[in-house]
């Protein structure tokens, strides 16, 4: 159930929230690495 919520969320993240990966992560605000933190942890929780 876990793995398959996260998923769920990680699905979401792809078509809502912007990709950060491109940019410097000393560079960001921190709304943006708040963000990129989030993406990060649901997609290592839906790979689990």
């Amino acid at each position: 159930m876990k793995k398959s919520f996260f998923s769920f969320l990680n699905t979401v993240n792809k078509a809502l929230l912007p990709k950060l990966s491109d940019k410097d992560p000393n560079s960001l605000t921190k709304l943006q690495k708040g963000v990129l933190a989030y993406r990060y942890f649901v997609l290592i929780n839906s790979m689990d």
